[in-house]
């Protein structure tokens, strides 16, 4: 693998024109197509192989010319303090806005709640339901600001109205964390690099390959169902680990080129050995993102295809792009003290005492820095790393218990899809939420919908009342509406309200409870039953995001175990990497429960609301930290392997690892969380949650179990760690990520060292 790198390094550098034209049409061509692309499709809630999903087919079958997933306005009237909706002058604005909205092309009816006996109890509170002919997202502008202007009225009249359902559903506001998140990883690599060229390099390559991963998504959106969400998730991550493998390389051709080597090989070497972990690092994140496949969730396993492809086409730029790109300005990127030389000893003027003042600078190959009278200024990565392998018992101790106690919180995970009531106080959607609840029960907001199916019933009429009695008599169960039949009366629909909230944990047993008593029920009236509706569908599909989250465990890890165990011919450090994975995830998953479920330090991430965990955030969580993660064990103990292989004891090896790798991982680390971060500043809870979640997950992996968990485990393991079966390895390929291969083939220069101790004193 080193040798094969090597040699498109040593390509790419030499035809640097060839190779940046090649990636510029690359780049033209995607955007061309994606010009005369179709719009892309949008998000698509179907998900086969549950309940919910199989009632709103027969909905959509029995009931043709309307949609399961229409769009549908609920319009909520409050009478000011003191008065009632039904006082005659309230009455009739609530009247003028049905019959304004009642007019409008798309809608399908408009009810009125003197009507459907929709009025609180005390008649301060009531409500009327618009639907429309078609979805949320067809809703023309006409047909919003009718509703809208209905419902301005209505507020001149002087009752309060607010408006929830999806016809004028808000917008998040839109944070600035792509921005930011840019921002922050120029910073920070301008504080690794102490160059703008080496710092602007990455950030260069990471926005190409992400302009090319949009376009190419956006190209076939309309061939292969990619959605707005695919390439918000591609984008993410291809900023994320565009800089990175970037980051890797540059960093490693700083270091050649510091042991004395040309331009062109250090560039070529550098591709050879870092550029090697780029491409089992990538391989890993495309396994968990491919992995997404097993869940069974269509858009789940578009998002993954969509962001494997953009990891691919990041390690792509990273093995060509970089080079070439270097063959260019093969000196920018190095620090200025390089580029100018070394200085001349030479006298200084005498100093304010009358002596004469000599300062000696050390020149040290990796430039960590020095300082004056002759001291070498220890890399921080070597000390901690001198200090984890003198004390590996107590660091992994404290590890693991902290990691584990940060975990606690996930045992208590209930999972769901956040709604209105997770939306700020400031839009109309919460403001109706929290009226209904006031005026009705906090179970209106989550109604049951329950499709009856009578066509093999001998008395139709009379096996739907049958369900609706026996629906009335379940504890937990408020109300049940009047049936609403079809056009050939073979099917019902009717809503049962439960007496607590969509996310609360009894609702969750209620439909469970309904469901168990279905056999009975059907056998009583003749007629069968589905549960479906908002509350019952996120129900189902947290269950079926529980239920594949072993199965797709098993896969990703697997698959993982098996390509870590060939890239570092060992048993026991795949099978630390992962315990390591599981401890970083299950602290993430923590924190997230803690602060979006239980609201511990809710207000400074801005949450006003905690409630159920996103379903697809666990498995979602798992499958990006993963690959991320086995960025980090890549990176880093490639470097302590390739020092063990060259002959240092374990515990050297270690400290030599963390010394070529503990910066760079650290900075490669602080860049994720910066864009994963910045996405906090939206509005929108649930994006929110995931930049919170993969943040606070690339921390606990990268600060917490590869700088203190993998070098402790290290230490006590010693020489056994890298131990392998001598009949596994005859049948493991051999793939040689440290470059050993190069090493016999381009020893380094005469007048560099190989000692990565090694200085040239230079006195100034």
């Amino acid at each position: 693998m080193s040798t094969f790198l090597h040699r498109v390094a040593h390509w790419a550098f030499r035809r640097r024109r060839t190779v940046v034209l090649v990636w510029v049409a690359v780049l033209a061509a995607v955007f061309l197509g994606a010009a005369n692309s179709s719009e892309a499709p949008e998000d698509s809630a179907s998900l086969p192989g549950i309940e919910s999903q199989q009632a709103f087919d027969l909905l959509d079958e029995r009931f043709p010319g309307t949609e399961a997933d229409g769009a549908q306005a609920r319009v909520v009237f409050v009478a000011a303090d003191g008065q009632q909706v039904t006082s005659t002058a309230n009455r009739s604005a609530v009247d003028t806005l049905v019959d304004e909205v009642a007019d409008g092309p798309q809608v399908a009816g408009a009810t009125s709640p003197f009507d459907a006996h929709a009025v609180s109890e005390d008649a301060s509170t009531a409500y009327a339901t618009i639907t429309y002919r078609t979805t949320a997202d067809d809703l023309t502008e006409a047909s919003k600001e009718a509703l809208t202007e209905a419902v301005e009225h209505a507020r001149d009249a002087g009752l309060t109205v607010e408006v929830g359902g999806s016809a004028l559903e808000t917008e998040p506001a839109q944070g600035i964390g792509e921005v930011l998140g840019i921002l922050v990883a120029a910073a920070v690599l301008l504080i690794t690099f102490g160059s703008l060229a080496a710092a602007g390099l990455p950030l260069l390559t990471a926005v190409l390959g992400v302009g090319i991963s949009l376009a190419t998504i956006t190209a076939l959106g309309s061939v292969l169902g990619f959605s707005s969400t695919v390439g918000e998730l591609a984008m993410m991550l291809g900023l994320a680990v565009g800089i990175d493998y970037s980051l890797f390389v540059v960093s490693r051709y700083r270091e050649e080129r510091a042991k004395g080597y040309e331009a062109q090989e250090a560039a070529a070497l550098a591709v050879g050995t870092a550029g090697s972990a780029v491409v089992f690092a990538g391989l890993t994140v495309v396994i968990a993102l491919l992995g997404l496949s097993v869940v069974g969730v269509p858009t789940l396993t578009k998002m993954g295809i969509g962001s494997a492809g953009t990891v691919l086409v990041g390690v792509l730029i990273a093995l060509t792009a970089v080079p070439a790109l270097l063959g260019f300005w093969p000196d920018a990127v190095l620090p200025r003290r390089d580029r100018q030389g070394p200085r001349r000893t030479r006298s200084r003027r005498p100093g304010r005492f009358g002596r004469n003042r000599t300062w000696t600078w050390n020149w040290n190959s990796n430039r960590q820095g020095t300082t004056p009278a002759g001291t070498a200024r220890t890399p921080w990565g070597v000390r901690w790393a001198r200090f984890v392998t003198r004390r590996p018992v107590a660091v992994l101790l404290l590890t693991v218990v902290g990691l584990g106690a940060l975990a606690v919180p996930s045992l208590n995970l209930r999972m769901g899809m956040p709604g209105a009531e997770s939306k700020p106080t400031t839009t109309t959607e919460r403001r109706a939420y929290d009226a209904l609840a006031d005026g009705f029960g906090p179970g209106f907001n989550g109604p049951l919908t329950v499709v009856v199916d009578v066509k093999g019933a001998d008395d139709p009429a009379a096996a739907v009342t049958g369900v609706s009695d026996r629906l009335a008599d379940i504890e937990g169960i408020v109300s049940v509406s009047p049936p609403h039949f079809n056009e050939v009366k073979d099917t019902a629909v009717v809503s049962a309200v439960p007496s607590t909230g969509p996310a609360g944990e009894r609702t969750q047993d209620l439909v469970r409870t309904i469901r168990d008593e279905r056999p009975a029920i059907e056998s009583a009236t003749g007629a069968e039953f589905q549960v479906t509706g908002t509350t019952a569908l996120n129900i189902d599909v947290g269950r079926k995001m529980q239920d594949a989250l072993v199965p797709y465990l098993a896969v990703v890890v697997g698959l993982a175990f098996l390509l870590l165990m060939v890239v570092f011919r060992s048993i026991l450090v795949p099978v630390k990497a992962a315990l390591g994975f599981l401890l970083s995830v299950g602290a993430a998953l923590g924190a997230i429960v803690a602060v979006f479920q239980e609201g511990h330090g809710a207000g400074v991430f801005g949450v006003e609301e905690t409630g159920p965990i996103m379903s697809t955030m666990p498995i979602f969580l798992v499958g990006i930290v993963f690959g991320l993660a086995m960025d980090y064990q890549v990176f880093l103990v490639s470097r302590i392997r390739e020092a063990h292989i060259h002959g240092e004891q374990p515990d050297q090896a270690v400290v030599t690892g963390f010394r070529h790798s503990a910066q760079v991982v650290g900075a490669a680390a602080l860049i994720m969380m910066a864009v994963f971060g910045g996405f906090m500043t939206g509005g929108e809870s649930m994006v929110k949650m995931v930049g919170f979640g993969l943040a606070s997950a690339v921390f606990f992996d990268a600060f917490v179990v590869r700088m203190a968990f993998v070098p402790a485990v290290l230490a006590l393991l010693g020489k056994r760690a890298w131990w392998l079966p001598g009949r596994l390895d005859r049948l493991l390929p051999r793939v040689d990520v440290e470059g050993e291969a190069l090493t016999r083939r381009a020893p380094a220069p005469d007048h560099a060292s190989g000692d990565d101790d090694s200085r040239e004193s230079v006195t100034v």
